[in-house]
């Protein structure tokens, strides 16, 4: 189980998406009514973007267990790839409604939250690159026998 590559690279994948809860997107010089309020815009400040996280983050731990069934375990490693995806585009969207209504004179700096999910995606490709390379090895045992 562990000692597969792969199960190490959905470790890792896990604990990027669980990375998008100790950080934020995007941080303002000023509070603003709305997601800036506490002039930080993060998972909580959506209820969207915290049950993406927290089911990616869940589904990349359960698919580490799931080694006895590649063919299952590739397609929750493709929905894993399919929220960290869709989690930078959801932060994206709400921050760029935010931002039409803020004043010019505020500021706003991004922050390594909205990074993280580029390392999910890496490291759920070359999980599934590997799974792949497994599902091939038993194929070909197979036909050995």
């Amino acid at each position: 189980m562990i000692q597969r590559i792969q199960s190490i690279f959905l470790l890792l994948a896990a604990g990027f998406f669980g990375g998008q809860f100790l950080t934020s997107f995007v941080s303002s010089t000023e509070p603003v009514n709305g997601i800036f309020a506490d002039q930080i815009f993060n998972l909580y400040d959506n209820p969207a973007l915290l049950i993406i996280a927290g089911l990616g983050a869940l589904i990349a731990l359960v698919t580490i267990f799931l080694f006895n069934n590649r063919k299952l375990q590739l397609k929750l490693s493709y929905l894993i790839m399919t929220l960290s995806i869709i989690l930078p585009i959801v932060a994206v969207l709400l921050f760029t409604n935010q931002v039409e209504a803020m004043p010019e004179a505020v500021k706003v700096n991004d922050q390594a939250g909205l990074y993280l999910p580029l390392g999910t995606i890496l490291f759920t490709v070359l999980a599934i690159r590997f799974i792949n390379k497994d599902e091939k090895t038993v194929r070909s045992m197979d036909r050995l026998r």
